[in-house]
């Protein structure tokens, strides 16, 4: 077993999928360099953001190692993931980029499932994640973006730092918000085909 340096158990799933992913991910240009620029990721995190009514909401593409958040809203708009506290949850390079064992996308990716979680605290294998207390987040509400050829490229997702009741009509919205999204990731690779 594998425990945080505060004696946590480390819960990130294990990734079978990471290489396929990684490679589909190159192919696509997506989740490689923070240089890169993704305003259209950014301006649909906005709009997560909007119809979820929540502080925080990414476009996440996950390689092997780490999770790239293509898309991300704040409440500060900053764009650099300064106010998601980077720094303090293993993010780095204008905290675009967040360590794989950190959050809970990594957990939808595998599960290739959404995950709702209207209080994290409530769920003894998501309340020890780092985000919770280096970030203070409480509520995920997260969907996978499963492309055209079948692989899981990352997630979309909302969360708050307060308990939200997401129900079904949370899930119903995420999951329509990546669906949305991977229709646009289609339509950007089509003309490389």
């Amino acid at each position: 077993m594998t425990h945080y340096a505060t004696g946590r158990l480390l819960l990130t799933p294990v990734d079978r999928d990471g290489h396929v992913r990684a490679e589909r991910l190159r192919t696509l240009g997506l989740g490689e360099r923070a240089d890169t620029s993704f305003d259209s990721f950014d301006a649909f995190a906005d709009r997560v953001a909007e119809v979820t009514s929540t502080p925080y909401s990414m476009v996440n593409f996950i390689d092997e190692n780490r999770q790239f958040f293509a898309g991300l809203h704040t409440p500060a708009g900053n764009r650099s993931g300064a106010d998601l506290g980077a720094a303090a949850a293993g993010c780095h390079r204008s905290g675009r980029y967040m360590a794989r064992d950190h959050g809970y996308c990594p957990h939808v990716l595998v599960r290739r499932k959404a995950l709702v979680l209207e209080d994290v605290c409530d769920y003894p294998r998501f309340a020890g994640n780092p985000v919770v207390d280096e970030i203070g987040i409480r509520s995920y509400l997260g969907a996978p973006l499963i492309d055209r050829t079948g692989v899981a490229l990352g997630t979309v997702c909302a969360v708050d730092t307060v308990p939200r009741p997401w129900g079904r009509p949370g899930l119903a919205t995420i999951k329509s918000l990546a669906q949305e999204l991977i229709g646009q990731i289609d339509r950007r690779e089509a003309p490389r085909r």
